[in-house]
């Protein structure tokens, strides 16, 4: 099933000093968020990837035009020439598709230029560039597949390290909790899609909520509730976050490096 990553945002909160480097390919260990998020998908199997970029688009390119399988696998190196040889390896036997999108493109936008990539599929995985989660994919899809909806979206937990407060008509606090606790869930992304979203998006306009506003009144959209590991790596203190977990071996997303979890 084709992969639909976007990739082409400023990622303006993400960046450090006078750093340009798109969001996407802000490093988590020694590998871009971008990967991260493509070896989630490779873990179950799903390997066709269409990458809908616009700013930052050449550091995208040269950087898997440019692959170093020795960062994150084993091997033997021999001789004065240097040759190597693998034990394990990231992306051989991947297909990426790079389209330029645009600069200054919506996400629906984005989806729009790459049409002719997808709309000829049963069905699309489709996600943004910069959501880590461990949600079983494969249940999803089976879910989704199972239902004439045209798109399936993650429900998650509102993710804030701040609290909100009860308060009763006087000013008094009645009550003090996380924002886990609320009853209310936001949009996680990891979309599985059927073609006719095509109907349904529009220039100058969104997938969410814009497409999504016409979808729901017709039955047409659903939400997969999701309590587990999700996180949306937005701001540089949120890479950091994430970067701890990946050099402490504690990163939930990081399925395929527990051999016990078989895609």
């Amino acid at each position: 099933m084709k992969v639909v990553l976007f990739c082409g945002g400023l990622g303006m909160r993400m960046r450090e000093g006078g750093s340009a480097v798109p969001k996407p390919m802000a490093l988590l260990g020694e590998r871009p968020l971008l990967w991260h998020v493509m070896r989630y998908y490779a873990h179950f199997g799903h390997t066709d990837f269409v990458l809908c970029l616009g700013y930052g688009a050449n550091v995208v390119k040269d950087y898997f035009l440019h692959y170093d399988e020795t960062l994150s696998n084993d091997f033997t190196m021999s001789g004065s020439a240097g040759d190597v040889r693998l034990f394990s390896s990231d992306i051989t036997d991947w297909n990426i598709t790079f389209i330029n999108t645009g600069h200054q493109s919506t996400i629906g936008e984005r989806l729009m230029r790459v049409r002719a990539h997808v709309e000829n599929e049963p069905m699309f995985l489709c996600n943004y560039a910069d959501t880590l989660t461990d949600a079983p994919l494969p249940d999803m899809i089976d879910k989704f597949a199972a239902s004439d909806k045209t798109v399936s979206m993650l429900a998650v937990p509102p993710f804030s390290t701040h609290h909100y407060l009860d308060i009763d008509d006087d000013g008094q606090v009645t009550g003090i909790r996380g924002f886990h606790e609320l009853t209310q869930w936001e949009n996680g992304g990891y979309f599985i899609m059927r073609p006719d979203i095509f109907d349904e998006l529009r220039e100058g306009e969104d997938i969410v909520p814009h497409a999504l506003d016409r979808l729901h009144p017709k039955g047409r959209l659903m939400a997969q509730r999701y309590k587990g590991f999700w996180r949306a790596v937005d701001t540089f203190k949120d890479r950091a976050e994430m970067e701890e977990l990946v050099n402490r071996g504690l990163a939930p997303w990081m399925l395929w490096t527990n051999p016990a979890l078989v895609g």
